[in-house]
């Protein structure tokens, strides 16, 4: 004669009356409310960080740019000297040229 088990579970399990205590629920729900505060504090921190990469990145594009005026107006500027004044250039030139090589020799 084959026995068969009857089920004893009648949907109230309680295998493991911790898992059901209000202080386990309290725990579990001062946990979630942290992880919750913690999501939305990094959440606010990356938004900011976010905000002055953009900025940053900004001010570096217009300083980039002056910079490239800048050295396009001096270039210019040297040009127009050079061809304006040939021996002065000539002889600032040589000059220039002395000095490094003194500086070299001595190294």
């Amino acid at each position: 004669m084959a026995t068969t088990h009857a089920s004893t579970n009648d949907g109230n399990s309680t295998a493991n009356p911790l898992t059901n205590s209000p202080v386990t629920e309290r725990a579990s729900e001062a946990a979630h409310h942290a992880v919750d505060a913690m999501a939305e504090k990094a959440a606010t921190a990356e938004d900011t960080i976010r905000r002055t990469a953009a900025s940053s990145k900004e001010t570096i594009d217009q300083k980039q740019e002056e910079l490239k005026l800048q050295m396009q107006s001096t270039y210019e500027r040297g040009k127009q000297f050079t061809k304006e004044n040939p021996v002065v250039a000539a002889g600032i030139a040589f000059a220039a040229g002395m000095l490094v090589s003194a500086l070299l020799r001595r190294s």
